[in-house]
Order: C-alpha cells, then structure tokens, then sequence
C-alpha cells in the first residue's frame, strides 16, 4: 500500500508531536517512567509511515481527505478519557516492574551480570509493554475509530449509538462528524471497565470537545437498550460488550444492538473476541456481516494482538 506524499509525511510528524503532548498531559507520572520505550516505536513507526508503504495489517487505510486536525492523534486532545480497563493492568505492569528492580539490585550487588542483564532486558520489555497499552488506549484507539468512522461516509445529519460509551472517546469522534445530527452514548458507567469512568466525564468531554449541544447520555445496559426498534442509522461499541461476562448475555447485547438499527443501517464494533459476533449477527438477520483484524495500534501491550472489527447492516426494508 503506497502512502508517501510529503502532506501526508507532515500530517504523521504533527501527530507524533500532538500524541506526546498528550501522553505528558493525560499521564504525566507514565510518560516519566515509560518515555524512553515510548518514543522509540513510536519514532520508527512514524519514519515507516512516511515512507513507501506502511504498518497497516488490517486494511484501514489512511484518509486523505479529512483533515488531520479531525483524525488520528489529534482526535479527542482536548478531552480526558481515561484508561480502558481501569488502572489494574498498570498496577501489574508496576509489580513486574518493581521485581525486576528488585532482581536488577541483588545481581549487582552479587555481581551476576548475566542475570542483570537479562532483568534490564526483561524491564524494557514490560516497560514497552506498558507504554503500548497505554498508547492503545489512548490516541491508537481515537485513531482508529477516526478512520472507522471516516469510512461510514456520514452525511452529518445521522443519528449514531456507542453502546458502552464510557467517558466518551468514540462517542466525540462520532459526534463531531455529526453537525445536523445525534451522537447518543448509552452506560452503566463501571470504574472497573475504565479509570475515572462515569456520565459527569463524559459530560465534561462533551463540553470540552465542543459537541455538547449534539450529544446525549443515557444510563442503559446493553442486554436492555430503552431505545425504540429502527432509531439509530448506525451503532458503534468499542471494548465494550465483551464486559459481560456471559455469553448469553452478549448475544443478548448484539441482538439490542441489531434491533435499534434501522433498516439499511450499520453496525461497527471493535473488541476482543469481536470475531465470535459474527454469527449472532448473521442469526439477527444482519448481512454484508465481516471481520477484519485491525492494526498495531490495537496491541495493548501484546506484540501481535490485533484487535478484530466486525461490521454488518440492516438489510433495507
């Protein structure tokens, strides 16, 4: 995949530049420890992107069209979202951290240089690790779901659904390509699902994005959508649904989602284990129903674990 012109080499070196500035704002205490194996990827990844080809694996191509100021990193900067799954995942990062220290100390003072070395090693690898997730769940998952929805071709005028919208990152992408339309983020607001998760951020994101006057907040489960059948042209989720722990229950969510889609309306929903959807999907009556796996900015912290997003449609009636 060819993608190289100097606007689009510029607009990537803008990015990487607003995604440190973010990183340093949103996690100031991370970026601290976790710069140096943060910035190295980030750095290579930046110069193979503005080469010939680039690290997509998941068939998301870049969007040449849209502003870069509306896509990417610089998507969602001036909100604060938290970090999926809460700060359990840090904290283990944190405890592996502290027992290669621990490790690193006693070989020194041993003088077993070998197995100093291979903490050390074992440090920068978790620490890359950590600054992955949080790479991941930050900017890389805004960029994502910024081409996801660049991909829609949304007229503007649509009313959209999150499912699971927590404090708001897809929600306010979604809501900012809607201008004459509704972005509706339905949530239990769990803190275990996101750090600091609640409607109060996501109604300050809002406000903080500018689309207040385009959003709505519902308190609502998934399984139970207070929604009318055919409201919504289209239906997103991110890392949401597979938060219900039974797959009884997450059937239950998928078929909520089909039913408060109108006919000839879409379904997007990126997760792990969102390839496992596809057949409830198709028993929902759903069509044109695929599965991708997406690209490195869906790592979170696991080299080689791509995130999958399943689409489908409403057949029109």
């Amino acid at each position: 995949m060819a993608c190289g012109s100097r606007t689009a080499a510029g607009d990537i070196y803008a990015s990487r530049r607003d995604l440190q500035r973010g990183v340093m704002r949103q996690y100031p205490a991370a970026w601290t420890v976790l710069a140096v194996p943060l910035w190295i990827p980030l750095s290579l990844c930046s110069t193979r992107l503005a080469g010939h080809d680039c690290w997509q694996t998941g068939g998301v191509d870049p969007v040449a069209e849209v502003p870069a100021g509306e896509r990417g990193s610089r998507a969602g900067q001036r909100g604060s979202y938290g970090i999926d799954g809460g700060f359990a995942g840090l904290a283990v990062f944190g405890v592996m951290e502290a027992g290669l220290a621990g490790t690193v100390a006693w070989a020194v003072r041993h003088r077993r240089r070998a197995v100093a070395a291979l903490a050390v090693a074992g440090g920068a690898a978790v620490a890359g690790s950590a600054a992955s997730y949080l790479y991941c769940t930050g900017p890389g998952k805004r960029a994502i779901w910024a081409q996801v929805l660049d991909e829609l071709g949304l007229r503007g005028d649509e009313h959209v659904l999150d499912v699971g919208c927590g404090r708001g990152a897809v929600l306010m992408l979604a809501a900012r390509r809607l201008p004459a339309g509704r972005a509706v983020g339905a949530d239990v607001w769990r803190r275990r699902d996101q750090s600091g998760n609640s409607r109060a951020a996501a109604e300050r994101n809002a406000a903080a994005e500018g689309v207040a006057d385009r959003v709505k907040l519902v308190d609502a489960d998934a399984r139970d959508l207070p929604f009318g059948s055919a409201s919504f042209d289209v239906v997103v989720s991110s890392l949401a649904i597979s938060n219900i722990r039974e797959a009884g229950g997450r059937a239950r969510a998928l078929r909520e989602a089909v039913r408060v889609l109108r006919p000839g309306g879409r379904l997007r929903i990126v997760d792990d284990g969102a390839d496992r959807y596809a057949a409830v999907l198709r028993e929902a009556g759903c069509t044109d129903v695929t599965v991708r796996q997406l690209d490195w900015r869906t790592w979170y912290g696991l080299p080689g674990h791509h995130m999958p997003l399943v689409a489908a449609a409403r057949p029109p009636s």
